[in-house]
């Protein structure tokens, strides 16, 4: 999106100027002085002067940027181009570092021929989706005493950090798959069924399932695809409530969970499955059970947005609402962080709707214990308890349902497990 720069603005330098010239043009009006008079019009001419030396404003610059990096690490990159010629040294670019990604060194921009190219280095603590806004260009003179912002057409920059095997875990063939209305799966396990389209080809795949004639036409390999190597249906729900926490480390503990929502509903959405999303605060949010990229967007955009509830509803509401929008019977996997055993009521509400859930639950004690002194015995103990209480908590809620307690927050291999094994598990029904 592209802004139009707003007019010349004085820096505080130019201010102090005109009022050290106006108080001695006083002055000399009233002591009828003309030598305090000669000393003002200096410091009056000085910061219109440079004014004339800020670039005018000229078409918006043109930004290009991208992120890169694996995991904790950050690395944002990108090119200026546009900016008015010669006056790169007059220019500055101010990028705004949104929470809670942490420096590690120091921006890098470097003044080029067409404009300038940066390289920002950024750690992120856990798992999170968003966005970097646009960088603040602004233009001023040598002295520095007046500015102008020039406009910037780009977008913001997302960025998404989520565990590695979440994308992986749309392979998982999942056990209760919902079928389409008016369709019958058959019971037949292996490489059969129905055709179902024609896909990249992917490591694994054999020779017999290459479609020639395809992959001649479009000039990569492609293979064939079965409408029973479909997998199930994915329900996700997010516990957006309020606890006993506090507002930002719910805020925190939400973040994480999106993080791993948004891996999780590529995975499977690459492999062809329809996906579900509902976040529940004081009401339900939904986004239906679907495929594709269109409704891939829908849930990047609903997961984006989600914040923490101002009001905490009942569990029974949840899985009430639940029934209007899906059917029983497809997998569930809420995530929540389990703060309190109001989380814990969801449960077996649940279970008694008819959703066979499983619990993928951020640990908050990362979070609470970051600043505890690590050769503290005080600190020590505390941290003892506060583990035993969340393993009080885990405990009663595995009575309705198998929860992964999810401490380290860079990795899903537990997940994946608990997918593909259901009922090695210990899920009780």
């Amino acid at each position: 999106m592209a802004e139009g720069p707003p007019k010349l603005a004085w820096r505080p330098g130019a201010i102090v100027l005109f009022g050290a010239g106006l108080v001695l043009t006083v002055g000399a009006v009233v002591a009828r002085d003309p030598t305090l008079l000669f000393l003002a019009l200096p410091l009056l001419i000085v910061p219109v002067a440079a004014a004339s030396m800020v670039p005018a404003p000229v078409a918006p610059g043109r930004l290009v940027w991208r992120s890169e990096g694996a995991g904790p690490s950050v690395s944002v990159l990108g090119t200026l181009t546009g900016v008015p010629s010669g006056t790169q040294g007059s220019i500055t670019l101010g990028f705004e570092r949104p929470p809670p990604l942490e420096e590690e060194a120091a921006p890098e921009v470097v003044a080029t021929d067409e404009g300038f190219r940066f390289r920002l280095s950024w750690r992120c603590p856990y798992p999170l989706l968003t966005s970097v806004p646009l960088p603040r260009v602004v233009a001023s003179d040598p002295l520095g005493l007046a500015e102008r912002i020039l406009g910037v057409a780009g977008t913001p920059l997302p960025i998404e950090r989520f565990p590695p095997e979440a994308a992986r875990l749309g392979t998982v063939q999942l056990r209760r798959t919902t079928p389409i209305p008016g369709e019958v799966l058959s019971r037949a396990t292996g490489r059969t069924g129905e055709f179902f389209s024609v896909r990249e080809a992917a490591p694994g795949d054999s020779r017999r399932e290459i479609n020639w004639r395809a992959s001649a036409r479009r000039g990569r390999t492609l293979v064939n695809e079965f409408r029973i190597e479909r997998t199930g249906d994915l329900l996700l729900v997010i516990d957006r409530r309020p606890s006993t926490l506090g507002r930002d480390h719910d805020a925190e503990l939400l973040a994480i969970e999106c993080a791993a929502a948004h891996g999780i509903v590529r995975g499977f959405l690459s492999q062809k499955a329809r996906v579900g999303l509902a976040l529940y605060g004081e009401f339900l949010d939904v986004v239906p059970l679907g495929s594709g990229r269109t409704h891939r967007f829908r849930l990047d955009r609903a997961l984006a947005a989600a914040a923490v509830s101002e009001v905490s509803g009942p569990a029974e509401r949840l899985a009430v609402s639940l029934r209007r929008y899906f059917p029983p019977g497809v997998t569930t996997l809420v995530l929540t962080p389990l703060a309190d055993e109001e989380a814990v009521h969801l449960l077996p509400h649940l279970r008694r709707r008819g959703f066979p859930a499983f619990v993928l639950s951020p640990s908050p004690l990362p979070l609470l214990t970051a600043s505890f002194p690590k050769d503290d015995r005080g600190a020590d103990l505390v941290r003892r308890l506060m583990r035993l209480v969340r393993r009080q908590r885990i405990s009663g809620a595995w009575e309705e349902a198998p929860v992964l307690d999810w401490e380290e927050y860079w990795s899903l291999g537990e997940l994946r497990r608990f997918l593909s094994h259901p009922a090695a598990s210990g899920r009780r029904h």
